[in-house]
């Protein structure tokens, strides 16, 4: 965005929102940024916490969650679970759009548990290239994340409907609370 950066543009566009005075904006790294206050709930969404690209930056974000809980708090997690079974011995690539003019792959690096979701489009002659960044997490890390961070499980699902979770679960909503003091 020429000069302006992401998220000043997208507290613009909710600034100019009906109503938006009255939602406050904390500006900064999800991560470690403090927010003022304290809350029954922390969430993050469509697969955020795989923005963080390092393991560390994860704990910090269970840290910084457990953080703004209020005691008896929730922190809840959207995210997809890795789609390594697709992957073909000795390959590392799982393609995900084949439409004419338009692919996307998401490239996984298991060793690391680093991905990129790659997209190619040709338009006119032309074509562009994209790579997104993410760090994959397993249910069970998190659950780690969560302990580190001193909250504890509370339930998890296969998505926002409350389905169970299974070994075929392609996503899970997972739901910590942060222990009455």
């Amino acid at each position: 965005m020429h000069g302006i950066d992401l998220s000043e543009a997208m507290v613009a566009r909710l600034r100019a929102k009906p109503g938006a005075e009255r939602i406050g904006v904390t500006m900064g790294d999800f991560a470690t940024t403090r927010a003022p206050g304290r809350y029954g709930l922390v969430y993050l969404v469509f697969n955020t916490i795989m923005n963080l690209t390092s393991q560390d930056a994860q704990v910090d974000c269970f840290r910084n969650a457990a953080a703004h809980l209020e005691p008896g708090g929730f922190f809840v997690i959207e995210v997809g679970v890795p789609d390594l079974r697709r992957l073909p011995p000795g390959q590392n690539a799982v393609p995900f759009r084949t439409d004419p003019g338009s692919w996307a792959v998401d490239v996984y690096d298991v060793a690391t548990q680093h991905m990129s979701s790659n997209y190619l489009e040709v338009a006119e002659g032309r074509g562009t290239y994209r790579s997104i960044p993410f760090r994959y997490v397993w249910p069970a890390e998190l659950d780690l994340m969560a302990r580190i961070a001193g909250l504890r499980p509370h339930a998890r699902w296969a998505d926002w409907s409350g389905a169970p979770f299974t070994a075929e679960s392609t996503s899970h909503v997972s739901v910590w609370r942060r222990p009455e003091e």
